[in-house]
């Protein structure tokens, strides 16, 4: 199950578990989708792949069984940051970024 993390690991904006903005690989690093454009060029800091719209949770439980939702799974309040350096971001995005994701 998606951790639904609370922050851009870059810039640390918030993302709620609503945030229509965040991003996410398929390791589940979070960023928006600013920090995503202007300094990642759509290349995941940590692994280099890709970063999609992260998926929205449903608030509530719609069916008795299973029970999902907010409610029963909550969002992450861990705040992330990534340990990486704007020199080491800059060099994985240069390396990666004209390449289409699903050949990286």
């Amino acid at each position: 199950m998606l951790e639904l993390r609370p922050n851009c690991e870059w810039c640390n904006k918030s993302l709620p578990p609503d945030a229509t903005d965040a991003r996410i690989c398929s390791y589940e690093c979070t960023y928006c989708a600013e920090c995503v454009e202007t300094v990642l060029f759509n290349v995941c800091a940590t692994c280099g792949g890709g970063l999609v719209p992260r998926p929205i949770r449903p608030r509530y439980a719609h069916r008795e069984h299973p029970k999902l939702g907010l409610a029963v799974h909550p969002a992450s309040t861990k705040r992330v940051h990534s340990k990486w350096r704007d020199q080491d971001v800059s060099e994985i995005s240069l390396k990666l970024r004209d390449i289409p994701p699903a050949k990286r």
